[in-house]
């Protein structure tokens, strides 16, 4: 069966703004992205969160996830689970990056399917696009050039992932759409000293050297590159709003539509920090692709802006951090 990008444009005819009491499976609530997510719908008045551990659902089990989805049923499913990480933890463990995220996305989206979910959102990741894409990237740049080896493993399992929903979506007509967030930051936040990316490794560097009374902190690069950040309270709300308005057949991507030097970022996490030694750059190290910014047309034609200011989202990230130390 062929379905026109036409036809798949139509918002769904129910309302999921309207449903409070519908049952909604956040897979993965407790990372960054699905805790925002969670913090969005009960702020809004959802109360049948359908919400597990690890622990208490492994979705790399297939017999788990078909009997949880068996029992429970839920009406809509927001799958935010993944195993994720930056370049050292991608270059190390590719089997456990292309395996796991394969076994997790091919679960949820087959049960989710076949016991009854009227929608489903798969969240993706700006890395799926080609490493030398045209800038801003706009959706169609998916499949025109070969990825980013460092995080090949990972793209490709997302990739894998969208087509995964345009072809329950083209085979069963089955509402399944796919969002590719850009870089993401906020509260839950990976902090950890080598795997984490680099906004929450800037502002926990800072944070040490102001602790330790450090007279400066050196950054890698010149700084020059341009890199598109995004809070992740922006992104849940996003969900919301195209969980509700979006009905689509390509996936859509979500970002600030703003980008901002690495220079001009450190600068501003060590003032919210509140480090007052020197800023200083080692340019003898790479400073990596030197552009990646998204394009975010389709979702502001469809009426969706970020609301967060970069600087209040820092502090926001910086205020939850200190608490988290503090456990």
């Amino acid at each position: 069966m062929q379905v026109s990008e036409k036809e798949t444009l139509t918002p769904s005819p129910t309302s999921f703004l309207n449903d409070k009491t519908a049952s909604i499976f956040v897979a993965g609530d407790r990372g960054l992205v699905g805790s925002a997510i969670v913090r969005k719908l009960r702020s809004l008045g959802f109360h049948n969160l359908l919400l597990r551990s690890h622990a208490e659902l492994d979705l790399t089990r297939q017999s788990a996830v078909d009997d949880f989805f068996s029992r429970h049923r839920p009406l809509y499913v927001i799958l935010a689970a993944a195993k994720v990480g930056g370049i050292h933890a991608n270059n190390t463990y590719p089997a456990e990056f292309i395996a796991i995220n394969l076994q997790i996305q091919t679960n949820v989206i087959d049960a989710a399917h076949r016991h009854g979910t009227r929608k489903l959102v798969f969240l993706g990741s700006s890395c799926i696009y080609p490493k030398f894409a045209p800038q801003p990237i706009p959706e169609t740049a998916l499949l025109t050039g070969p990825l980013e080896p460092t995080n090949e493993w990972y793209a490709i399992a997302k990739i894998a992932g969208i087509k995964m929903c345009q072809a329950y979506r083209l085979q069963y007509n089955w509402d399944a759409i796919s969002l590719m967030p850009t870089n993401l930051y906020g509260p839950n936040d990976n902090f950890h000293p080598e795997n984490s990316h680099v906004l929450p490794a800037l502002m926990r560097r800072f944070h040490e050297a102001k602790v330790a009374g450090a007279k400066e902190v050196v950054v890698w690069g010149t700084g020059s590159a341009l890199r598109e950040f995004l809070h992740v309270d922006d992104l849940a709300d996003a969900v919301v709003f195209l969980m509700e308005e979006y009905s689509g057949l390509e996936h859509v991507n979500v970002g600030s539509g703003s980008e901002v030097s690495i220079k001009e970022l450190a600068e501003l996490v060590k003032e919210v920090v509140g480090f007052e030694g020197n800023l200083v750059w080692d340019t003898t190290k790479p400073d990596g692709t030197p552009r990646k910014l998204m394009d975010n047309s389709k979702l502001a034609g469809l009426g969706w802006v970020p609301k967060v200011p970069l600087r209040e989202g820092l502090a926001d990230t910086y205020k939850w951090y200190g608490e988290y130390l503090k456990q």
